[in-house]
């Protein structure tokens, strides 16, 4: 016994016609009388008097109508269910990503995410770490990767993906280059190359000035890490970088932790306290996975 079988079934008994009914249900009259010869085969009765152009339902017909009603609304039930929690999976899903950093893993976790929930249309949007911050904030933005240079900005839930230290960058020859130990007020004397304000590593770097009481000059800015290091390289200034942002230019840059700055800057997930969508809960499940992959760690900005 099959559902669209009763479907046919309780079409023709409240339409009283063969035509109306196939109409109604949108298939060939023969289709519809084939399917209910079925039906009656495997029944053992007979459902509808045939016998006059009215078509009438028989005692067994009349007995079969109520519980096939019942079916039909179980199934509707079944449906009307999966679909209020997968409707929970649809529309827009906006993700942030901070400028100028790409970040294998997150794009794993949205192809992940997009496979298993292929209704929630995503949208990736790439601005700087404070305003991806505010949109998250907001409401514009569901979920962002940003640099900060704290565990979890105020009033968000943060998964921190990469904690690192800030680094001087310079290329070879510089004086700092020469030096074991370089510290903030070593840098003070130089011109700086960094990442424009609104970063998670720029911010790092502007509150370690500021608790020293240090003003350096800031003599270029670039929004990726690697016009930063190429900048530095060609000896207009000190890069200020993180660890692993400096690791992928040591063949021409020298790299020395910078030695009173403790506060580390991180790469961060972070989305707002107390999100219940399901669409973001399932998108930190996938990037949880992909963050965890061994693969090689993207630099944070």
């Amino acid at each position: 016994m099959e559902l669209r079988q009763l479907e046919y079934f309780v079409a023709v008994a409240e339409e009283r016609n063969f035509t109306r009914a196939a109409e109604r249900v949108r298939i060939s009259q023969s289709g519809v009388s084939a399917q209910i010869r079925r039906l009656e085969r495997e029944l053992g009765a007979e459902l509808f008097d045939r016998s006059s152009r009215a078509v009438t339902l028989t005692v067994a017909g009349k007995a079969a109508l109520g519980p096939a009603r019942a079916a039909l609304a179980a199934a509707g039930a079944v449906g009307r269910a999966v679909g209020e929690v997968t409707g929970l999976l649809r529309g827009r899903l906006t993700v942030g990503m901070v400028l100028g950093c790409t970040v294998t893993p997150l794009f794993d976790a949205l192809a992940a995410f997009h496979r298993a929930h292929p209704g929630v249309e995503i949208a990736l949007l790439e601005d700087n770490s404070d305003r991806l911050v505010e949109g998250v904030r907001a409401g514009t933005v569901d979920l962002a990767l940003v640099g900060t240079a704290a565990t979890a900005p105020d009033g968000l839930e943060a998964l921190t993906i990469i904690s690192e230290r800030l680094v001087a960058a310079v290329p070879a020859g510089h004086p700092l280059a020469r030096q074991r130990r370089v510290t903030l007020r070593d840098l003070a004397a130089h011109p700086i190359v960094c990442m424009p304000s609104g970063t998670g590593l720029r911010t790092a770097f502007d509150l370690a000035c500021a608790a020293q009481d240090l003003r350096p000059v800031i003599a270029l800015q670039a929004g990726a890490a690697d016009a930063v290091a190429d900048l530095a390289a060609r000896g207009l200034g000190v890069a200020v970088l993180s660890e692993s942002m400096a690791a992928g230019h040591g063949d021409r840059l020298t790299a020395r932790l910078i030695d009173d700055v403790d506060t580390p800057v991180m790469l961060a997930l972070v989305w707002k306290s107390g999100q219940s969508a399901s669409a973001v809960r399932e998108l930190l499940h996938h990037s949880r996975r992909a963050f965890a992959e061994p693969a090689p760690a993207p630099a944070p900005a």
